[in-house]
């Protein structure tokens, strides 16, 4: 009796042992295939947001292109007044003609932009405004469009005024004489050399054979 005991408690002990070691194993396996899921898992996520990163980054581009090239279209089918406004220019000082409303800006005569197809020019032969006795001469377009900026120059008259802002000061001419001459591709300026002068120079309204000259003499300069 004691020994068939003992053989039952063996098999007995023995059953434990290998249930034991098949819930071990389940076990085992199982949490690896939690975290083998969990890890793939993980690993989908982090490459959808690399993914979804660069096709932001790609859409962002092409929003960025898209507006750029739409800004450039639109600029197209501007006027070339409105293109020339968004310009801007190295200014040495400000040509002011309170009569006729104009204020317009003028570059150094050498700058390439000092031509009368973007700006009023000033003519190489003329002198700036801080020089005693000397002559600013200007020339502009008149008519239509937008660079026609000596357009209303007709409306002047003797002692209009005209002013010049030049390294921070204001000098304040009055017209003493208005004529005409023909177009030959030069000019005569009939002025008094004895004074600081400025010479407006246009063609003549309404008149595509002659051209207008402006001479008006400094009367007082302000800071």
């Amino acid at each position: 009796m004691p020994r068939k005991d003992k053989k039952i408690n063996r098999k007995k002990h023995e059953v434990s042992s290998n249930t034991i070691a098949i819930i071990s194993s389940i076990v085992i396996l199982l949490g690896y295939f939690i975290f083998s899921y969990h890890y793939t898992k993980a690993k989908k996520i982090i490459a959808y947001e690399y993914m979804n990163n660069i096709f932001y980054e790609k859409e962002t581009k092409k929003e960025k292109q898209k507006s750029i090239t739409e800004k450039e279209e639109l600029l197209e089918e501007l006027p070339e007044e409105t293109k020339q406004e968004k310009k801007t220019y190295n200014y040495l000082g400000y040509l002011e003609i309170p009569k006729i409303k104009l204020k317009k800006g003028f570059v150094s005569k050498k700058s390439h932009d000092n031509n009368v197809e973007k700006n009023i020019f000033i003519i190489d032969q003329s002198d700036y405004p801080d020089k005693e006795g000397g002559n600013f001469i200007i020339a502009a377009h008149s008519g239509s469009g937008w660079k026609a900026f000596f357009n209303n120059l007709y409306q002047l008259q003797r002692e209009d005024q005209i002013n010049v802002t030049y390294k921070n000061k204001k000098y304040i001419y009055k017209i003493a004489d208005i004529y005409t001459q023909k177009k030959t591709g030069s000019i005569a300026i009939y002025r008094d050399y004895s004074k600081t002068t400025i010479t407006l120079v246009t063609c003549t309204n309404n008149d595509d054979k002659t051209q207008t000259v402006y001479i008006a003499y400094l009367e007082q300069i302000e800071n």
